[in-house]
């Protein structure tokens, strides 16, 4: 039986470098009876986190903000693999999917927690025009340590300055691959 997988894309491209490996390791997970779920973070209406700690995790819209977050949060609360796929922006995440985790916090909060934990595990899938991914490494990391997820790996794709660049690159087999793994 396949795992369920969400993928919070946080390029502002559907065609972009960040969206090819999204699209490679897709099919390789799906390849292998994994079930995928991508949420499009740029076309989606997503306000910032309040800070309010007025969420409760056991409601079906654990957040007191209503917005495109709520079809977010019963994908993630299923899932068995989140995978982080954005762009490298000033050494960092996008603040697209920055804005999202930011969001899923709500679903840590109340009844009980629902994001930490639960043998759930990710992967980290990006694309830049550099190669300066120690920083968000460093983030990624403590994210990882802090929720409890096992960090099934990630494809770090550099040197790809225009859309289309990463095509025909060893980073798509890569991304391939690591989707495939995952069983």
């Amino acid at each position: 039986m396949g795992r369920k997988i969400v993928i919070l894309n946080g390029s502002p491209r559907k065609k972009g470098n960040t969206s090819a490996l999204v699209r490679a390791f897709t099919e390789g997970a799906e390849s292998t009876g994994n079930t995928v779920t991508e949420f499009f973070l740029d076309g989606m209406n997503i306000h910032g986190c309040k800070g309010c700690f007025g969420g409760h995790s056991g409601k079906e819209c654990p957040c007191v903000q209503r917005d495109d977050m709520d079809k977010i949060y019963p994908a993630v609360k299923e899932c068995d693999v989140v995978v982080l796929a954005t762009p490298l922006y000033y050494w960092n995440m996008s603040g697209q999917i920055r804005t999202a985790v930011d969001r899923l916090f709500a679903l840590e909060e109340g009844d009980g927690n629902f994001l930490r934990g639960n043998g759930r595990a990710s992967v980290l899938l990006m694309a830049a025009e550099g190669h300066g991914f120690e920083d968000v490494l460093l983030y990624y990391d403590h994210l990882m340590e802090h929720l409890r997820w096992k960090n099934l790996g990630h494809v770090l794709a550099g040197g790809n300055m225009d859309t289309g660049d990463i095509e025909g690159k060893p980073k798509l087999k890569q991304a391939y691959e690591l989707g495939k793994s995952i069983q």
